[in-house]
């Protein structure tokens, strides 16, 4: 039986696991939300750690508002890079291979091709900084690992994600303004969890950096479009083609992952 630590638990992904957790053989789940173990603090880590007998640990715990990183970005450098030196230093310590999720904003935006894991990362906004560097703690520190970078992430049932606005709103009537100057590759959180479990923990693949995505590129306005059409809102909805949309964090143009 392999005892996993999920952390960050109560996240979108968290709690998608949480929901595969029952039917997932030989597999011990062992579930830390946010409140129950913060990962920048180093000392609640390693008790966790020295006191349990983890296989592995899945970190789920992000800072991801892009927006806010921008602004306070030593709260998102605590998180998504001090944390994850946090947790891969008790990694290493105590045995634990540690599965890590990363982002599609460690890219730039300016190639016009799908990325690769070969690729040079060269982030432009907070978060993806904060994110790679978290990526290079992992790979200083600990020779055992996994970490599994995903694209516009969004869960159909939990937390606060794009589809689950775009279907809100539509519901209220209200009008979408939805801009087409990005692409990328939205994923279900079941597609990565499924990843997770059936690949990584079912020990498929070699430690190492992975890209999982559904693997269909569209820009925010098109992936609009789909949310509409798979839940019969596309004749109800206002849905407006808006080039003018900004945000205060710079965003890469295309963060297709292949």
């Amino acid at each position: 039986m392999k005892k996993v630590v999920v952390t960050g638990s109560d996240g979108q992904l968290g709690r998608t696991l949480r929901e595969f957790a029952p039917n997932s053989k030989n597999l011990l789940f062992d579930f830390k939300t946010s409140a129950d173990l913060d990962i920048t603090n180093e000392q609640l880590v390693s008790d966790l750690f020295k006191n349990q007998e983890y296989g592995y640990c899945i970190n789920c715990a992000a800072y991801t508002n892009v927006e806010q990183a921008e602004k306070n970005p030593d709260a998102a450098y605590l998180v998504n890079s001090e944390g994850i030196k946090n947790l891969a230093l008790s990694c290493k310590a105590y045995q634990v291979k540690l599965i890590h999720i990363s982002t599609d904003y460690v890219f730039d935006g300016e190639k016009e091709t799908p990325y690769s894991v070969e690729d040079e990362p060269n982030p432009i906004n907070v978060y993806g900084k904060s994110k790679l560097k978290g990526e290079e703690y992992i790979r200083k520190t600990l020779p055992n690992h996994f970490i599994v970078r995903t694209s516009w992430l969004y869960s159909k049932k939990y937390g606060h994600n794009f589809y689950r606005t775009i279907l809100r709103k539509a519901l209220e009537g209200d009008n979408l303004r939805v801009t087409d100057n990005q692409k990328g590759c939205p994923t279900n959180t079941e597609t990565l969890a499924k990843f997770i479990i059936d690949d990584i923990l079912r020990g498929k693949k070699p430690y190492g950096t992975y890209h999982c995505t559904d693997g269909v590129p569209m820009t925010w306005y098109d992936f609009a479009q789909k949310i509409l059409n798979e839940n019969g809102l596309s004749d109800k909805a206002n849905l407006v083609l808006d080039r003018n949309y900004r945000t205060f964090a710079r965003r890469p143009k295309n963060s297709v992952l292949s």
